[in-house]
């Protein structure tokens, strides 16, 4: 007998929508580089997650669908934001020192921690295969980042830890199994990562120009309109299709990273994404087959 999930997947659809929802990452990631030389980074962050609470609640309201907002597991939804919200500040401060394109490589280390994070909290079984795609992966950082060399930049640290909060936000929400839909998801992100930002904002404050305000206008728009898009596609195609695409966004980084900012990727960072893009590639390839097997044997 079919599936009748395969019979409604859209491979074609969910594609074009992650491809485009990737533009528009890279696009609020330009916006918030360029805001960086005038606000620090937690207020670029604040002004980011001011946009992105106004749209998830200004859209709970018109689609009168605020009763829903509730969520079952709130305490793993408090969790997953914070996971966001420090991959959102961490990435942000490593703009502030680093081209688009090589903070962005290093940030796809996230699939590799994710396969770490997995044995403790998910309590997956990990077979050799995908720890020796985590140890591929992360010598893939190594020569982005080249620590020791004299090109080692101590701000290569912020997209790291960008990394690892996302892997965090990743593994509680395989861990929340679907109990809220994204319209929940998305709202608690927006919300608690705009009170912790509201929280520490007056600590830093910069009195932001209209250029600034702008820009805030531009990154917090354009995320939110990413992450709608990142869960459009999830509908339209399973994640083991998507997986590869997602590496994209390094080309979107890159072609604004030149045109706006005129960074170009050196040889080391063009290898170091090559090398983590195929460690990528083989988790998730790794861990498909994985679930098909797991499947069969029921």
């Amino acid at each position: 007998m079919n599936d009748p999930s395969i019979a409604r997947d859209r491979p074609l659809r969910g594609i074009t929508l992650m491809l485009v929802a990737l533009a528009f990452f890279s696009c609020s990631d330009a916006a918030s580089k360029l805001m960086t030389a005038a606000l620090p980074a937690v207020e670029v962050a604040w002004l980011r997650f001011c946009v992105f609470t106004l749209l998830m609640l200004g859209t709970a309201v018109i689609t009168r669908r605020v009763h829903a907002l509730r969520s079952r597991r709130s305490s793993l939804q408090i969790l997953r934001a914070l996971g966001v919200l420090g991959s959102s500040i961490f990435f942000i401060t490593g703009l502030s020192f680093l081209p688009m394109a090589e903070a962005t490589a290093i940030s796809f280390a996230s699939p590799m921690i994710v396969t770490a994070l997995s044995i403790p909290i998910l309590g997956e079984v990990v077979g050799w295969r995908r720890w020796s795609a985590v140890a591929v992966g992360l010598l893939g950082v190594l020569i982005v980042v080249r620590p020791g060399a004299g090109a080692f930049d101590p701000a290569a640290i912020f997209p790291v830890l960008s990394a690892f909060s996302w892997a965090v936000a990743l593994v509680v929400t395989r861990k929340m199994s679907g109990a809220d839909g994204p319209l929940v998801s998305l709202t608690y992100a927006a919300g608690v990562g705009l009170l912790v930002t509201s929280a520490l904002v007056p600590f830093t404050w910069v009195t932001p120009g209209w250029r600034e305000i702008g820009l805030g206008l531009v990154t917090g728009g354009a995320s939110t309109v990413a992450q709608w898009l990142v869960v459009l596609a999830f509908q339209q195609a399973p994640a083991s299709v998507l997986a590869p695409f997602s590496y994209s966004q390094l080309v979107w980084s890159g072609v604004l990273g030149y045109g706006i900012f005129g960074n170009v990727p050196d040889r080391w960072t063009l290898a170091g994404a090559t090398v983590i893009i195929a460690s990528g590639l083989y988790t998730a390839h790794r861990e498909r087959t994985v679930r098909v097997a797991s499947a069969l044997t029921k």
